[in-house]
């Protein structure tokens, strides 16, 4: 387990406070910052601190939507959607980094055998992607 900062786990908790005074009202992080007295840098030190304090704790994770902000989501259905579309924002980010950067690599130097092992890598990883950020059937 990697060691924790005392500080970080500060503003986790205060965050956790702050979603729970507020609930379910809409929690923007500019609004977040304020209510927790907290720089930009440390509201999203606490708030990935607080996802992992959620998942050792087995409380419900902290998600962010467009029309509550930052809450503590139970319903399965939006967490479903919520991963979906994160999932869907890293598929595009391997794609880029596949046809942007892995491509032109294996272009300029054909016979690397660390460019080609990426390139498998890689597009075995967006295949993946692919099939788990697609809408129920």
């Amino acid at each position: 387990m990697a060691r924790r900062s005392p500080t970080a786990e500060r503003h986790a908790d205060l965050i956790r406070t702050a979603l729970f005074e507020v609930a379910p009202a809409d929690m923007v992080l500019s609004r977040l910052m304020g209510a927790c007295e907290l720089s930009r840098w440390q509201t999203r030190q606490g708030l990935a601190m607080l996802r992992d304090l959620c998942a050792e704790r087995g409380w419900p994770p902290v998600i962010w939507s467009r029309d509550m902000g930052y809450h503590f989501c139970a319903s399965e259905a939006e967490l479903e959607e919520w991963e979906r579309a994160w999932i869907s924002e890293k598929l595009t980010q391997f794609r880029r980094m596949i046809t942007g950067t892995i491509g032109p690599h294996l272009a300029l130097f054909p016979k690397s055998v660390w460019a080609g092992y990426l390139s498998d890598q890689m597009k075995a990883i967006e295949s993946n992607l692919a099939l788990a950020a697609r809408p129920p059937h």
